[in-house]
Formats: C-alpha cells, structure tokens, sequence
C-alpha cells in the first residue's frame, strides 16, 4: 500500500510508514524523558533478543554502545554488556560456541524483562 502512493497522496507517507512498522512489531514509541527513552529502549531490545527477532550479537551490542554508556553502565545492563563484549571479542581458542554465548545472551535478556515485569507487578 505505502509503494502505491500516487504524487497527490504523499503526505499519507508517514501514518501509513508507522502502520507498517507496527504491524511488524518494529514500531518503537520513546517516551518524552530522555532516560527513561533509554531505558525503554533497553527493554525493546531484550524482548527481541529473547524472542529471536534480533540476533543477540547485534541486540547486546546495540544495549552496550549506545544504552549502558548513556546511563552510565547500570548494574542491571551489565549482564548485557558483558555478553556483548564476550560475543564481540569472541575467538574459537576460548573452548566456547559463539552459539552457547548467543543463548547465554538471550537469557541473559530474559532474566533483564523478568526483573522488570517482577518490579513493575510490586507497584
């Protein structure tokens, strides 16, 4: 529908760019505050690392470099980080998969939403 758009329907552009996006569970809607946008941020990463839409290598970086630096690397990101850095760096003599330290990274994500989910249900 949006590649369809004839000249005179352009401004119809951007709503309908944003229901692609949303029907491809891609959307991402920042809050105002910048620090809780990175938080929010930190959490809709996770959720597609743990879901197996982004790949853990990417998603954990992407928390490492432009997240955890921001916030000041948070005890809750560290194991993230550390995940991103152990998949970064990752050499075959270290007697680990990249696999193994890919699914330590999804459930390190997992256990990071469940923590969340854990204190937003004692609110």
């Amino acid at each position: 529908m949006l590649a369809g758009l004839l000249r005179s329907e352009e401004p119809e552009a951007p709503e309908l760019f944003d229901q692609v996006l949303e029907e491809l569970g891609l959307l991402f809607q920042p809050p105002a505050d910048r620090r809780a946008a990175k938080w929010a941020m930190a959490y809709w990463i996770a959720g597609q690392i743990a879901d197996g839409s982004l790949d853990p290598a990417v998603g954990t970086h992407l928390i490492w470099a432009d997240i955890a630096y921001d916030l000041g690397y948070p005890e809750e990101l560290k194991p993230l980080v550390r995940c991103a850095h152990d998949l970064d760096g990752w050499e075959e003599s270290w007697g680990v998969s990249v696999e193994e330290l890919s699914g330590e990274a999804v459930e390190a994500a997992k256990q990071f939403l469940s923590k969340r989910s854990a204190a937003e249900a004692g609110d």
